[in-house]
């Protein structure tokens, strides 16, 4: 079976005599760019500078080093596939690839049968690579372990995901986990130039203007697959009419729109979230627009959105803007009244008013420091004269005895304790100086004086 969540796709899994796995050169000629490509050695690749300088770890594991299980941990595209064959094509290593969305545990019971067999018939030691490796059961991950302990095989273990919540704490600890960054504009250009020029690729048969490859970096975004499946639709494109210039209209009918690498359960899912909290809490609308655009466009439920925001409400604005409660409950209310498309304009006006808003967090504060009081024990009794009176033998108890009507005064706020007497004077809603809050702050202060009996 295929894995291909690197940088290039894998053949099928090894069942060749001894030698390295087939070099890229010999990929058919009507297999994807991205196939054709594919670095034949670690000249080739490009980007990961971090892992592959002189004395780095997968420099040297590439190289035929000291032989550790690993797990190569970043976003599609950056070269995890490609990796991992280049170390299994060092001192005549078996390679088998697994895809962890097609596998179980009686397929890898049936790799490590194999690897055991070919280890001491022939002493070749086996890499495993296995693919969305965050997708195998807690089951799945845990049959694993022996052969990794043992070195039964090499494990290259490839993830999008953050593999410290979805790798299990037993295999992790035996796995040197190393992350890919998403290559750069200058790499996925280099990378675009190679494959116009080089022979395995489009042999020169057209060429990209200097707007066209630009766009073409743009669309990528760091992937490098996504770079050669944008560049070779839009070359079919071009020569499909007789031409030879792939210029950005072409660019733009091969390549509708640019694919948004957003995983609703994973990592991007809770990164572009955080992003667009964070912008509306630092008070810049357009990065949150960007951030609401790219959850809209990738297809993110739009309820949970709207959750988002009235939470957010409450969470980072507060009082200081009462407005901003009602205006994200109404974006929740035609969320469902409407739905999507045109519910977008809503979520974006919730967005644009949060984000300009004057900033309060007082509220969160107040209300988790009055939990935290009770929860350390800080209840204390209520105090008589305002427990509930109206029952038979209430007055005997002394409830509601010396309670005093705010109403029957002309100002309608009097002295009189509320609080529990462990907690008079305790200040836990503290108005910032910001939009409304200002003004509350003010009254506030007024209010606490006349009712602890600090003015007359």
């Amino acid at each position: 079976m295929t894995a291909d969540d690197g940088l290039f796709a894998l053949p099928e899994a090894d069942h060749t005599p001894p030698g390295p796995p087939p070099a890229p050169a010999g990929a058919r000629a009507d297999a994807p760019l991205a196939v054709r490509m594919r670095p034949r050695s670690l000249a080739e690749v490009v980007g990961q500078a971090h892992l592959l300088h002189p004395g780095a770890p997968l420099r040297r594991l590439a190289e035929g080093g000291e032989a550790a299980s690993v797990l190569l941990y970043g976003p599609p595209g950056t070269g995890k596939t490609t990796l991992a064959r280049l170390m299994a094509a060092v001192a005549a290593r078996r390679f088998v690839a697994l895809s962890a969305l097609t596998s179980g545990v009686k397929e890898l019971r049936d790799v490590m049968n194999e690897a055991r067999r070919h280890r001491d018939g022939q002493g070749r030691r086996t890499v495993l690579f296995i693919d969305e490796v965050h997708r195998f059961s807690r089951t799945q991950q845990d049959a694993l372990l022996g052969a990794v302990e043992d070195g039964l095989v090499l494990l290259v273990a490839a993830t999008t995901e953050n593999p410290s919540f979805s790798v299990v704490s037993p295999l992790l600890s035996r796995l040197l986990v190393l992350q890919l960054q998403p290559l750069g504009e200058d790499d996925v250009r280099e990378l675009l130039r190679r494959a116009v020029q080089d022979e395995r690729g489009l042999g020169g048969a057209v060429s990209v203007t200097p707007e066209a490859e630009d766009a073409l970096v743009r669309l990528a975004a760091g992937d490098a697959r996504s770079a050669m499946t944008a560049l070779e639709a839009s070359a079919d494109g071009v020569t499909g009419t007789g031409g030879t210039v792939v210029d950005v209209p072409a660019v733009e009918r091969a390549v509708a729109e640019a694919t948004v690498r957003y995983d609703r359960q994973g990592d991007q899912h809770h990164d572009v979230v955080s992003a667009f909290i964070k912008s509306i809490r630092g008070s810049d609308p357009d990065a949150a627009l960007h951030y609401l655009a790219r959850m809209l466009v990738a297809g993110e439920d739009p309820r949970f959105i709207a959750r988002r925001l009235v939470v957010h409400a409450s969470e980072d604005v507060g009082l200081a803007d009462p407005m901003a409660l009602q205006t994200a409950v109404a974006a929740a209310r035609t969320v469902q009244l409407i739905g999507m498309p045109e519910a977008r304009l809503a979520l974006a006006q919730a967005t644009v008013h949060l984000a300009m808003a004057p900033k309060s967090n007082a509220v969160i504060v107040g209300i988790d420091e009055a939990m935290s009081d009770v929860r350390a024990g800080a209840v204390g009794e209520i105090p008589a004269h305002l427990r509930h009176s109206r029952y038979t033998g209430a007055r005997e108890l002394g409830n509601g005895i010396g309670y005093r009507y705010p109403h029957r005064v002309p100002e309608g706020v009097l002295a009189q304790q509320y609080p529990p007497g462990g907690l008079v004077g305790k200040d836990y809603y503290r108005p910032t100086r910001h939009g409304g809050e200002r003004d509350l702050r003010e009254r506030l202060t007024r209010l606490r004086r006349v009712v602890r009996g600090e003015e007359r």
